[in-house]
């Protein structure tokens, strides 16, 4: 099976989100329990990298009027990287209020960060849930969000 850095980070999320146990602090632990889990030791690396770039972002969540209210134009490169689905899925996420302007721009750095080729909005969803779980007092947004993940999924029909 080919695991990828998002397998690696669904892995340790789905373990740790719903336990009160504490992902291990220690990276040499927390890669000693994903190698017993399977996973190789390049997704290993590349995961651990992408969780210190999403705690390395947490300090700058700041956001003024301007940018609360702007509209988010992609660039080049994001547009390679995020088909018009995706971003959709993005711009919507903000338009409900699931994220605001600065997890915005964590979320895309987070998805860029990835190195997939293709980025679909499954796995936008799960990261977004990351991402929201990642910071302090998100729970109304993750809440909301993780009822689009696993309603969307069931297929439920209102």
């Amino acid at each position: 099976m080919k695991e990828n850095v998002l397998d690696v980070l669904m892995y340790l999320f789905e373990t740790y989100v719903d336990t009160d146990e504490e992902p291990e602090a220690d990276h040499n632990e927390l890669r000693d329990e994903l190698a017993r889990a399977g996973f190789g030791d390049p997704e290993i690396d590349r995961a651990l990298d992408w969780l210190d770039g999403l705690t390395d972002h947490q300090g700058g969540l700041a956001c003024n009027a301007q940018t609360t209210h702007g509209t988010r134009i992609f660039n080049d490169f994001e547009h390679d990287r995020l088909d018009t689905a995706s971003r959709g899925y993005i711009t919507y996420l903000e338009q409900i209020g699931i994220l605001s302007a600065p997890q915005r721009e964590i979320l895309v750095d987070r998805l860029l960060a990835l190195d997939s080729t293709e980025i679909d909005v499954e796995q936008i969803k799960w990261v977004v849930l990351m991402v929201l779980f990642s910071q302090p007092g998100q729970e109304l947004a993750y809440s909301r969000m993780e009822d689009l993940v696993f309603e969307e999924s069931t297929g439920a029909v209102h």
